[in-house]
């Protein structure tokens, strides 16, 4: 995430709270995209180290945990800036003028001067973030997934510009005898996948592979063999669609910081309260006994991320009689997004009453992340033939 300062429950529920699931069944990768900040936003970064802190709280409040998952600041780790330079040797700028939100935040945002390179190569810069750590999946919503595909068409683009040899294909057939009792079920489920296009072949072959007892290299090897005669250097990151759902801002419209419509993730419980209670709703219900639709009303569409069937259930049938007014409609509301936001204070207060604590999380995830990074940088520099520092 870019580091915008405290997050709000449109934040939470589109993507951290996914992450704190996820975390539990993936190795995972979670850092603040401070350079990413720069992009939009470079004229004014007196607020960014505040920013940041104010960002990884939040994340700690809401779940996220340094002991399992990887937790760091991007420009603490400089080899995501020597993957993008080294990517954007290779990378048709076509590519990146047809990426869709270049257009649209340059309509959106006509106030700010996007007219540079960061702009324009910030989708390159996302793609060496994920392809620096070689992951199977990266969490998206559906908007985010035109993103992943662009890193995908890198990633294709430097194995076969740098991970073809004259010997791979004999390294493929010494990797493919290392999987024992399944290499027959991989090259079958390859020559399919290749011959036939059968898309159910190729997941069976990478399933072979991420089950198997293989070096990294290995595994990769055979990871471009399935595809053709290259090396997979950078793998192709696969999509892992995450629901988001609908969270409306006070006014109706999406949450968002730019409309001043938000609920912070860690605000005081008055403050919620106070806000739900005064939340739009159904313009049609200008009285207590007049009749509502619950599908007109963004505080029902807050109830479809709060509260259970039964309570909808009591919402849909009070609303349409008109047998409960607005604010008791909002009470279940309140006290559930009450009770979250406590629960979040709870979990922050140790961070925020001892800064170093905060620190120490980021220092220990930088040290990881560099670790990992550094495999992935000696190879990407031994198939460049560029000197690996000593």
């Amino acid at each position: 995430m870019r580091p915008t300062g405290q997050l709000h429950l449109g934040n939470y529920h589109g993507a951290l709270r996914n992450w704190v699931a996820l975390q539990q069944s993936h190795d995972a990768f979670f850092f603040i995209a401070d350079w990413h900040a720069l992009t939009t936003g470079y004229e004014d970064t007196s607020q960014l180290q505040t920013h940041i802190r104010e960002m990884v709280i939040d994340w700690l409040a809401a779940g996220i945990d340094p002991a399992v998952s990887t937790v760091f600041v991007q420009s603490q780790v400089p080899e995501h800036a020597e993957l993008h330079l080294l990517l954007s040797m290779i990378t048709p700028l076509g590519w990146l003028e047809r990426v869709p939100t270049y257009k649209d935040q340059q309509a959106q945002l006509k106030e700010r001067d996007l007219a540079t390179y960061g702009f324009l190569g910030y989708p390159l810069l996302q793609s060496a973030d994920i392809l620096l750590y070689r992951p199977d999946y990266v969490p998206v919503g559906e908007d985010q997934v035109a993103h992943v595909e662009i890193t995908r068409e890198i990633a294709r683009r430097f194995n076969h510009l740098f991970g073809s040899s004259p010997d791979f294909a004999k390294r493929a057939e010494v990797a493919v005898r290392l999987l024992g009792s399944d290499a027959g079920v991989y090259a079958k489920a390859r020559k399919r996948w290749q011959q036939e296009g059968d898309s159910q072949a190729g997941e069976q072959a990478r399933a072979v592979l991420q089950q198997a007892t293989l070096g990294d290299a290995e595994r990769r090897v055979l990871l471009g063999y399935l595809d053709g005669l290259c090396a997979s250097i950078l793998p192709e990151p696969q999509v892992l669609l995450t629901p988001t759902p609908k969270v409306p801002g006070l006014d109706g419209r999406k949450m968002s910081k730019s409309y001043g419509n938000t609920i912070g993730l860690r605000e005081a419980p008055d403050s919620v309260a106070k806000k739900l209670r005064t939340m739009q709703t159904d313009p049609a219900r200008q009285r207590r006994t007049d009749a509502g639709d619950p599908a007109k009303c963004p505080v029902y569409d807050l109830h479809g991320v709060y509260s259970d069937q039964a309570t909808r259930d009591w919402v849909q049938q009070g609303c349409r009689s008109a047998g409960i007014g607005c604010l008791e409609c909002k009470q279940p509301l309140i006290d559930r997004v009450v009770a979250e936001a406590e629960g979040m204070q709870a979990r922050a207060k140790p961070f925020q009453q001892d800064a170093g604590l905060v620190t120490e999380v980021l220092r220990e995830g930088a040290v990881r992340a560099r670790e990992a990074a550094a495999q992935t940088m000696d190879e990407v520099r031994r198939v460049m033939n560029l000197q690996a520092p000593a």
